[in-house]
């Protein structure tokens, strides 16, 4: 038998590799650019998958963005026109700092105060560590 119908048969012998995909994804925002306002649609359906207060949420866009916002009916309504890029960049940053555990990175976490320190506790592996980003 040549080395080539060995490597061949070998090849043919190994496993199917399983393509690995993240059980959580950071849903890209939805929204669009009205006049001078930036207008994202699907703000409360993202708290929602990420078990966060939008008003949090909103808190630390307005800090990191540099911007005033407020909610309108179920939209968020920031005061300046902002790229989807600079919003979803702030948005995997939000996830990074307040939702993933430091641990295991599964969105499985709580916000807790604990003697005025903002705690994040996982709900999956039991970890509990300090949010060092205040808002």
């Amino acid at each position: 038998m040549k080395y080539e119908e060995m490597l061949k048969l070998a090849k043919e012998k190994l496993p199917k590799v399983q393509s690995k995909s993240e059980r959580f994804v950071v849903p890209k925002i939805q929204g669009h650019v009205e006049g001078n306002k930036t207008i994202l649609i699907n703000i409360f359906s993202i708290a929602d998958l990420i078990a966060r207060q939008p008003e949090h949420i909103l808190k630390y866009l307005q800090r990191e963005l540099a911007t005033p916002g407020f909610f309108q009916d179920k939209r968020l309504v920031f005061g300046r026109k902002l790229t989807s890029a600079m919003i979803n960049e702030k948005m995997q940053s939000y996830v990074t700092t307040f939702v993933l555990c430091d641990q295991c990175s599964k969105p499985d976490t709580q916000l807790l105060n604990e003697e005025g320190k903002l705690i994040k506790k996982c709900t999956a592996c039991g970890t509990k560590s300090l949010v060092q980003t205040k808002i």
